[in-house]
């Protein structure tokens, strides 16, 4: 198990070397020097997070201009501003030091530049428009063209606002006003999106770093092998406890299908899975760790500041919908294996649970510690802390994970290094919400959404899931988020939905977008791994989540699924809907106890209907047929099986 993980991990770092947060692309050929200055950046990111966090704290716009000053630097040094072109590389250092004076001018002259906001010198103006210019090069540079070619969009908009026709018309703003907003201001560049990641996400990656080198990565897949290892279609369900788990702390999708995939799409196809099987499950698994409690992502991180929301209400709320995500890929899982006959895995190659418990315990200490600091009601950059405190000095208790000094470094410069790409994201992404903030289009959008709808709730809620998944297949769910909370949350909101529920529906939405065809990135990933057709793959993936696309609709009409309402309504929502996760399940995969013929996939269908639709009559009818399949199925199996006299 350990040589095969260690085979596994080193298939994931050669993966995730050409990645970014949720893209691939290819890194520079990097002399030893430009590998110091990297690797020097990556440390410098995460010891001025730390120090001013706890030390000597800053105002939030020099704090941001710091860690954005040092992510440009990085990029502009580990990405190619022009693939296949050395000749021209002596760029991508006069572009990096461009960034460190671009940055560091908000620093050294910040008082100045509060006392003169709003009227710039020429200095200033040369300046604003170097670091538009930059962020949306290096947000290129890392993630891709359509999050920058978005954002350059919104400020056309801004400026040529006076020439748009009919309401989505404004007076228009020159470029003195906007590069005030977006380089003198905390609405633009260094804006809400840069904040979160300064002071929140980065500390649960750096938290990562530190249990991905001490060993957590490999007890956590050692856990779930020894859970689920012996179950039927065993690789599958691993790999669903496994990318759950891991989930939970990277909170990235093509993460995640890297660092589980390379191990679980072998052993499923080993076992019998196709690979678009195989593929599929590994995505939805991984694409499920940004809606798990209780660390989802810096997208869940940036809604608690933009909804004015403490974190630990948003993991309470996201919790059931995450449980019947989940349980929809289990049971897909399930079914496909009792179908087509699978076994788990051999026993010689599964570890007993008291001992990866014994060898690893001390993994679990700090993920409990993080979630109890999180639910006494202190911030997640607390709990973050005391996480990484505990994991630190549990980690000393055995020579094996012991960390040295330079595992420490290691752990510095590598978390940096991982950072840089959704700091430029976010950057970006602060521009869209400071035009949209100029301008009032968000408003304006809202208002187009509810003449299109006519009123009419589940209209508007169909246009902006759809939006959400088309917007996700060009951005990574942070950017889709914040783009979405601008410009659709608030038409959800002005129809009578909660401000927090609105919220959650277009960030379900825009996470689905990684699995949803034709553009569906974590399916892609998992089907190179698994060497399968990607598009299949993607198609698979959205058939065995099908359910979760329904459940934000669910827990708009019926709050119980979101925690809201009396605990009988949540108990009920909750069994209800997970009945019907079973149904659907085993309609789609044609299999509940035995082999369905069509009638009883219609009959178990139409339960999946009833028993979604809240109401103790269709909930009592729908489980009645679900319960009568099954005993028909039995019965009529246990008669085929009987031997002749």
């Amino acid at each position: 198990m350990a040589k095969e993980f260690k085979l596994a991990k080193a298939k994931a770092d050669e993966l995730l070397a050409s990645k970014s947060e949720e893209k691939a692309f290819t890194y520079n050929e990097q002399s030893k020097i430009v590998n110091l200055f990297i690797k020097l950046g990556g440390a410098g990111i995460s010891l001025f997070i730390i120090a001013t966090m706890l030390i000597f704290p800053l105002p939030a716009m020099m704090q941001r201009a710091a860690v954005l000053m040092l992510s440009l630097f990085i990029i502009f040094l580990l990405y190619p501003m022009f693939r296949n072109r050395p000749a021209l590389d002596f760029l991508n250092w006069i572009w990096a030091v461009l960034a460190l004076v671009v940055c560091g001018y908000v620093l050294v002259d910040f008082e100045n530049l509060v006392n003169r906001m709003g009227s710039l010198n020429t200095f200033d103006m040369i300046l604003g428009g170097l670091c538009v210019v930059m962020v949306l090069d290096a947000t290129r540079r890392s993630i891709g063209w359509p999050l920058p070619f978005v954002t350059i969009i919104f400020l056309l908009y801004g400026y040529f606002g006076n020439l748009i026709p009919g309401s989505f018309g404004h007076r228009g703003y020159d470029i003195h006003r906007i590069l005030n907003q977006m380089y003198m201001t905390t609405e633009g560049v260094f804006g809400i999106p840069l904040g979160v990641v300064v002071t929140i996400v980065f500390l649960f990656v750096l938290f990562g770093a530190f249990l991905d080198k001490g060993g957590g990565g490999k007890f956590f897949i050692d856990l779930a092998v020894s859970l689920a290892g012996k179950l039927r279609g065993g690789p599958a369900k691993i790999a669903v406890v496994s990318s759950g788990l891991m989930g939970m702390i990277s909170g990235s999708s093509i993460a995640n299908v890297v660092t589980t995939g390379t191990f679980t799409i072998p052993m499923m196809k080993r076992i019998g899975y196709r690979p678009e099987f195989a593929g599929a499950v590994e995505a939805c698994a991984s694409t499920g760790g940004q809606i798990m409690p209780p660390v989802m992502g810096a997208a869940a991180f940036i809604m608690s500041e933009f909804t004015h929301t403490p974190y630990v209400t948003i993991i309470i709320m996201a919790a059931i919908p995450a449980f019947l995500y989940y349980l929809s890929i289990y049971m897909n899982v399930h079914f496909e294996a009792c179908r087509t006959g699978m076994k788990g895995l051999p026993e010689s190659e599964i570890p007993r649970t008291i001992t990866v418990l014994k060898g690893g315990w001390h993994f679990i200490l700090p993920v409990v510690a993080l979630v109890s600091v999180l639910v006494l009601g202190y911030s997640p950059a607390r709990s973050a802390f005391v996480g990484m405190g505990i994991l630190i000095v549990t980690s000393m208790i055995k020579a094996s994970t012991r960390l040295s000094v330079k595992d420490f470094w290691e752990i510095l410069n590598s978390a940096g290094k991982s950072a840089v790409g959704i700091v430029a994201a976010c950057a970006c992404a602060g521009m869209i919400v400071g035009v949209t903030s100029m301008t009032g289009v968000g408003v304006k959008l809202a208002t187009m959404i509810e003449v299109l709808s006519s009123g009419h709730l589940i209209v508007a809620l169909l246009l902006t899931a759809v939006a959400s998944l088309i917007l996700g297949m060009a951005l990574p769910t942070t950017p889709n988020y914040i783009v979405q909370a601008s410009v659709a949350a608030p038409a959800l909101i002005a129809l009578g939905i909660p401000k927090l529920t609105a919220h959650l529906f277009v960030f379900y939405f825009g996470v689905y977008a990684d699995i949803t065809p034709p553009v569906a990135l974590a399916a892609y990933t998992a089907a190179g791994i698994a060497k399968g057709d990607p598009m299949m793959t993607g198609v698979t993936a959205s058939r065995n989540v099908i359910v979760g696309f329904i459940v934000p609709f669910l827990f708009v009409y019926y709050p119980g699924l979101v925690m809201q309402g009396t605990p009988w309504e949540i108990v009920n929502m909750t069994a209800s809907t997970a009945f019907g996760i079973i149904a659907y399940s085993s309609a789609f995969c044609n299999f509940l106890y035995r082999v369905c013929n069509v009638w009883e996939r219609v009959a178990l269908f139409f339960s999946g209907i009833l028993l979604i639709t809240p109401g103790l009559t269709t909930d009592l009818l729908g489980l009645a047929i679900l319960v009568a399949v099954y005993l028909r199925q039995k019965m009529t199996q246990n008669r085929r099986l009987k031997p002749s006299v």
